[in-house]
């Protein structure tokens, strides 16, 4: 099961904190599209390289780190979904003194990397990276001759499908009167809306991690596909902005980003200032139906009535893990919430843990 960001912070920050005394630190990342097999099989080559390692010590620490990791890929049916990224090694701070641990880590979003690393250092820059990218958004730039749908994640933009309409120029083919080449421009265009609409449903509709969709292009374009509900309603609730854009390219996803920059620097607070401000309105108007503390939260958990449990980032880490855990056991929506915000913090005065309830208890 994917680690949603919280978790990857929490794991992450322990394995910065060991050190090998040689290059015996095993770091593995296996893309999402790649066959977990075929690293096995790497692996086993590997571990005939080590047999050339000088130090006794190391060259058992390694070996054993490999066997390890083999072991546990041998256990995979298949690559997990994003892919996967293993670390192992011995972590024992006694010279002379073995503890071997091995940790497997299915990310937040997809890993785009393969790689096989033995160093003094278990190599994280890959996971940081997916941790900064917690939100993902889904591009859409289009005028009547083309359009171009891409993906946000963090600071990167990638182009996911390029489509034309086959509309043809102002220029009349010989003989049309105007009002046929109007209905006949109308009616490409329409379908091009259309075929827009579709696509972004295949791309987007059961996207995990989409935060919300962006749509650029010139007057009356843009304005047209949103006002005449080409898209079906999950999406169009997901559409956080409609912006002027020129051009309707690759191009044009990068200008969409750049004029939407105030637009998702307010998302995150956005979002989870109207969690809270349910919880509160909740509290008010129907307590029963809202527990917060440690107590509470954990009485309602054993009774499978937490639908929604909102931790604070400066709740106790330990408890906060325990509790998540046994949350997910149940299937809760799980939130994790700043104090940079109002009512962030007045949700931290408050005891820095609550849930929104499926019923009563």
């Amino acid at each position: 099961m994917a680690m949603d960001s919280d978790e990857l912070e929490e794991v992450l920050s322990e394995l910065e904190k060991y050190k090998g005394r040689h290059t015996e630190l095993i770091t593995v990342y296996i893309s999402a599209d790649y066959d977990a097999v075929s690293v096995q099989k790497q692996l086993e080559a590997e571990k005939s390289t080590a047999k050339n390692i000088k130090s006794t010590g190391t060259r058992k620490n390694v070996t054993d780190a490999l066997d390890k990791i083999i072991r546990y890929l041998k256990g995979l049916k298949r690559t997990p979904e994003n892919g996967l990224a293993l670390f192992c090694g011995n972590i024992s701070k006694n010279e002379g003194e073995t503890d071997m641990k091995i940790w497997a880590i299915e990310p937040p979003l997809p890993l785009k990397i393969r790689l096989y690393r033995c160093d003094k250092d278990f190599v994280l820059d890959p996971l940081r990276e997916i941790l900064d990218t917690k939100e993902v958004y889904g591009l859409l730039v289009m005028d009547r001759k083309e359009a171009a749908i891409g993906l946000l994640e963090g600071k990167r933009i990638e182009l996911l499908h390029k489509m034309t309409s086959g509309v043809p120029s102002k220029v009349r083919a010989g003989g049309q009167s105007s009002q046929r080449f109007h209905r006949i421009t109308e009616g490409l265009t329409k379908e091009f809306y259309k075929r827009i609409a579709e696509e972004m449903q295949k791309v987007f509709f059961d996207m995990k991690n989409l935060k919300g969709i962006l749509i650029g292009g010139p007057i009356p374009t843009k304005d047209e596909f949103m006002d005449e509900n080409y898209l079906m309603t999950k999406l169009r609730e997901k559409v956080i902005g409609v912006l002027d854009i020129g051009d309707a390219d690759e191009s044009g996803l990068k200008e969409l980003v750049n004029k939407a920059r105030e637009i998702l620097a307010s998302q995150e607070s956005i979002m989870e200032q109207k969690l809270l401000d349910n919880f509160f309105e909740t509290l008010g108007e129907k307590p029963d139906m809202v527990v917060y503390g440690e107590e509470k939260v954990r009485k309602a958990i054993e009774y499978g009535a937490v639908d929604t449990l909102i931790i604070s980032k400066k709740y106790d880490k330990d408890l906060a893990k325990e509790i998540r855990e046994l949350a997910e056991n149940i299937s809760s929506n799980i939130h994790v919430v700043s104090t940079e915000t109002e009512e962030g913090e007045q949700f931290y005065n408050l005891a820095g843990i609550g849930a929104l309830l499926r019923f009563k208890i």
